[in-house]
Order: structure tokens, then C-alpha cells, then sequence
């Protein structure tokens, strides 16, 4: 565990980390909290302390005006100095829209500060699990990229087709790469079933599973068609899955029975597991547990991967993209640093 004392300047971006801005995280999710009331060393706060806090706070913490704060009397605290206040934000009529949060005061009422508590015991590389899935790259690697794709997503296919080979070809063998599924079905209709055929390949083979991954990012067009038949998309996708098994001599009449089952509750599992990340977009990749979303470029991607081989105290491959000066013009043998004898 490690223990942080920010000061007031920085609760914001403290409570952003936390997920707290959004003002709409169910106070059940929050971290227990102490009721002043229930404490015999609760202390009534001076009104003119507590309208200042709450104006603060407002301010700070840019908190809508339809918000209500109620500003609890102190209790003692751990940290010397200071006194623990415990805040309320409520959105009246909508109790799902509650948050409290534990700050400190000083004894002195001039300073007002956020304590927080994260747990670094885990495995960095185990914050965000790979779990049960077709991995590309060395299995063995001990850096992993967990990337939540979506098969019809465009800047899913950018960062598939154009990234991820250029990230294997220079890493060779330091990294694998893991798909997890997050169908945005609001948007991209036919990503389920996508999603349910590649799940029914890798049930067989991992291999199988990633050229159709393959085929699918680089075709997207093709398979919703002129028309954007959605009939249509999932004939393809279903045509696509059984040649692939074909190809690759896998069982084609348990694959057929999966695919024809469309069995969507392993998607969903693995949707949820975004949805403990808070995910909102794709693609959003965990580089042994940093997130990088979008389809970044690789000078973004790569200086992630290579502070995650760091860690692990492997030394990243240079950067193809550091060159040396040329010489200068007309002063071949010299380095562009130095003039030319009797110059």
C-alpha cells in the first residue's frame, strides 16, 4: 500500500484517477467511509470553515451547481496536523448520483488536502489478465499487450493491419499480444457475430483464430457491403469461419454446431471485464497494465512497451527511428561537427 498526501491544487486530478468527476458513481462502489456522527471525537465545524470548504470545492473540483454539499464535522485523523472531514456530493432526487470522499483539514482551518490509498502488492503484468485467450507472439514473453478489440471497428483494423506486425517484427520475441472482445454493438452490427465466430475458431486453434482476426480487420468493408446488409454481413462471417476451418482441417461440424449456436455469453464476460475498467472506446490497449487508447502511432505505443521491458529488466531493442547526422556536403571522411582542415 502506498499512502499519498496531495494538496488541495491537485485533488482534481487525484479524483479523476479515481473516477470520481463523473458524478455518477454509486456510492455502494466507494470506499468505506467513517459517519462523523457515529465517532464520540467528532467536532462540530465552524460555518464560516465549512462554506469555505464547500465553495472550494466547488471550485476545484468544478462541481455542477445542481449538486448539493454537505461538509461533516472532523474526527481525528492519522496524519499529524490534520483532522479527517468526510464531504457528501448529492444530486437531489437521484440517490444513485451520491459520492462521499475522506479529505483533510488542518487543525490551523487553512489547508484542505486528499488522502488516497493504492494497492501495489499485484503483478503489474496481472492488472489487466490476458486470461484464456489465442496469443500472438512469444507465449513466453513477459511483456503482454491486452488490447479490447472490436472486429468492425476502423481504428481497431488501423492499429491491426498497420501497428501490430511493425511492433512484433521489432520487438522479436519480448512481447505477445492478447485480443479481448468489446463489441460496440450500438455502432458496428455484425461485431457480435464476428466476435462469436473467432471465439469458435480459437476454441479449436489459436492459430485459426488469428487469421480470421486477420482477414476480418483488413475486409471490413467487404463484409458490410454496398448495401449494409446485415443478413448479408453475417452469411459472410459464417462462410469466412468455415473455410478458415477448412483450411486449417479443423472439427468443421462442431464448428458449424458453435457457429450456428451463436453463443454470446463469453463475449459478454469478457465485455464485462471492460466494463471494471471503465473502457469507452476502441481500441484500448494494457501494456502489462498501462493503458494507451486508440490507434496510436508507434513512436506513442513503443516507449510504453519499452518501460514495461525495463521493469522487467530486459533492455529494449534502439529505436530504428534514432539515426546518425549525415556528414555534411563536401565533407566526406569529416563528421558534420567538425570543419574541414583549413577551413
Amino acid at each position: 500500500m502506498i499512502r499519498n498526501r496531495i494538496s488541495l491544487g491537485l485533488v482534481l486530478a487525484l479524483l479523476a484517477a479515481t473516477g470520481v468527476p463523473s458524478w455518477a458513481q454509486n456510492s455502494s462502489t466507494s470506499s468505506a467511509q467513517t459517519k462523523p456522527s457515529d465517532s464520540p471525537q467528532a467536532k462540530p465545524l465552524d460555518p464560516e470553515i465549512s462554506r469555505s470548504v464547500e465553495l472550494t470545492l466547488r471550485s476545484k473540483l468544478s462541481v455542477p451547481p445542481d449538486y448539493s454539499i454537505h461538509v461533516g464535522p472532523r474526527t481525528s485523523s492519522d496524519t499529524p496536523g490534520f483532522d479527517t472531514l468526510t464531504v457528501s456530493f448529492d444530486l437531489p432526487g437521484h440517490p444513485e448520483h451520491s459520492q462521499k470522499l475522506d479529505f483533510l483539514i488542518s487543525t490551523d482551518n487553512k489547508t484542505l488536502e486528499r488522502v488516497a490509498r493504492w494497492d501495489i502488492s499485484k503483478d503489474p503484468a496481472n492488472l489487466v489478465p490476458a486470461g484464456d485467450r489465442p496469443v500472438r507472439g512469444n507465449p513466453n514473453a513477459k511483456v503482454v499487450l491486452v488490447n479490447f478489440d472490436d472486429l468492425e471497428c476502423p481504428y481497431c483494423a488501423k492499429l491491426h493491419s498497420e501497428l501490430f506486425p511493425d511492433t512484433l517484427d521489432h520487438y522479436k520475441g519480448l512481447v505477445k499480444i492478447v485480443y479481448r472482445d468489446m463489441p460496440i454493438e450500438d455502432l458496428h452490427p455484425w461485431a457480435m457475430h464476428a466476435a462469436v465466430n473467432a471465439n469458435c475458431l480459437a476454441s479449436q486453434s489459436g492459430s485459426s483464430y488469428w487469421s480470421f482476426v486477420d482477414y476480418v480487420h483488413t475486409h471490413g468493408e467487404d463484409i458490410t457491403g454496398p448495401d449494409r446488409d446485415l443478413k448479408k454481413s453475417t452469411a459472410l462471417l459464417d462462410k469466412l469461419a468455415l473455410e478458415q476451418s477448412e483450411k486449417d482441417k479443423l472439427d468443421s461440424v462442431k464448428l458449424s454446431a458453435c457457429i450456428a449456436k451463436q453463443d454470446e455469453s463469453g463475449v459478454h464476460t469478457e465485455m464485462k471485464l471492460s466494463d471494471t475498467l471503465d473502457i469507452e472506446s476502441t481500441p484500448t490497449l494494457y501494456v502489462n497494465g498501462e493503458k494507451v487508447e486508440g490507434a496510436v502511432p508507434e513512436d506513442v505505443l513503443w516507449p510504453v512497451i519499452d518501460r514495461a521491458l525495463v521493469s522487467e529488466g530486459i533492455t529494449p531493442p534502439p529505436d530504428p527511428y534514432v539515426q546518425p547526422a549525415k556528414p555534411a556536403a563536401g565533407t566526406t571522411g569529416q563528421t558534420a561537427a567538425q570543419p574541414a582542415p583549413g577551413s
